[in-house]
């Protein structure tokens, strides 16, 4: 029975290859118990958390490869043509390759991630970086790890990157042209992270169109409109031109034209004046620094006040400037104050 041939190879050798497989299964169910039951305990009491990322990551790739190497072995243990085990063996060297470069995957996102903990607890500084930035870094990172665990692998089994493009001919140097504007975009987008001119959550300011920073992707950036519509924005071009970052400004600055009439006495502008620079008291969304409110003009109409405030960060705008517009009206009623309108007083000559 065990010595009957099939495809090449006894049922005897069939057999120990499967066993070979089963076998590895087996050895993977006990590897997922040390790590699970031995090794994560123990790197846990430790201090650095160096260890807890090397065992987090190795353990998925650790298990596909033996049962890879299981499957291996057990196809080099049975009799194929040399043609058909040259192919199998390069396929193989693809596989563990791939899976070799999910394990340093795996390593650099468990690393970013890690230090993506740490930062929250670090003040604004030299070595600072905005949370909201971090899956940037992976998605970054990730890419560049995928791209050389592909190229050595493809070395490993002889095939050069020299070939691939001169094989692809026109349409390689196609592909090169389109990925130009594609890298240029990547490299501005670490430009924008590094340089840190605006972050996510921040409202800027950019060819017309304001709005918050929603997303900052390899390519694009997105910002949601007042009006809510999503604007995409390729990266190099928010690096190649001049970027308003509204968040950044210690305080709105709202500047205000308000005429009294003609007929209001000198004390009833001074005493304006004093109503005006004392709107900090009044309204507790205004900054009590750098008030201006001075006697600017002698209008065709009207006598002019110019009123100069700032809006503190964190308030909101169009309510704050509401609360200091029904403020005015009401201090000025109270105190006599007449707003002048346009007006033309017409002499007639007989």
């Amino acid at each position: 029975m065990l010595e009957k041939v099939y495809y090449g190879n006894t049922v005897e050798e069939w057999l120990i290859a499967l066993a070979i497989i089963v076998g590895a299964m087996l050895l993977n169910k006990l590897v997922v118990i040390i790590f699970n039951k031995i090794l994560k305990p123990l790197t846990a009491k430790t201090k650095t958390e160096f260890d807890d990322i090397i065992v987090e990551a190795l353990k998925r790739p650790l298990t596909v490869g033996i049962v890879l190497f299981a499957i291996w072995l057990a196809i080099n243990r049975l009799h194929f043509d040399h043609e058909d085990m040259t192919t199998v063996n390069d396929s193989f060297k693809v596989l563990a390759g791939l899976n070799i470069t999910w394990l340093f995957a795996r390593f650099a996102t468990k690393i970013i991630e890690e230090r993506e903990e740490e930062n929250k607890d670090l003040k604004k500084g030299r070595f600072y970086i905005d949370g909201k930035f971090y899956p940037l870094i992976k998605r970054t990172i990730i890419i560049v790890v995928w791209i050389l665990g592909i190229v050595m692998t493809l070395h490993c089994i002889g095939v050069r990157l020299t070939t691939v493009v001169g094989a692809l001919g026109i349409g390689g140097i196609a592909v090169a042209l389109a990925a130009q504007d594609i890298l240029k975009n990547i490299f501005a987008g670490l430009t924008i992270l590094t340089n840190s001119a605006f972050r996510l959550g921040d409202v800027i300011k950019f060819d017309g169109n304001e709005g918050t920073v929603i997303d900052i992707g390899m390519r694009t950036t997105n910002i949601r409109t007042y009006d809510k519509r999503l604007v995409t924005i390729p990266n190099y071009k928010l690096t190649d031109s001049a970027v308003t970052n509204i968040s950044s400004e210690p305080g709105r600055r709202i500047v205000m034209e308000l005429g009294l009439t003609y007929d209001t006495p000198p004390e009833k502008m001074e005493e304006a004046i004093l109503i005006l620079k004392d709107m900090h008291h009044r309204v507790r969304e205004v900054k009590d620094k750098d008030i201006v409110a001075v006697f600017s003009d002698f209008a065709e109409s009207s006598m002019n006040l110019t009123f100069i405030y700032f809006i503190n960060k964190t308030a909101d705008i169009w309510e704050t400037r509401s609360k200091v517009n029904f403020e005015i009206l009401r201090s000025f009623g109270k105190a006599g104050l007449n707003f002048a309108f346009p007006s033309r007083t017409v002499y007639v000559s007989k």
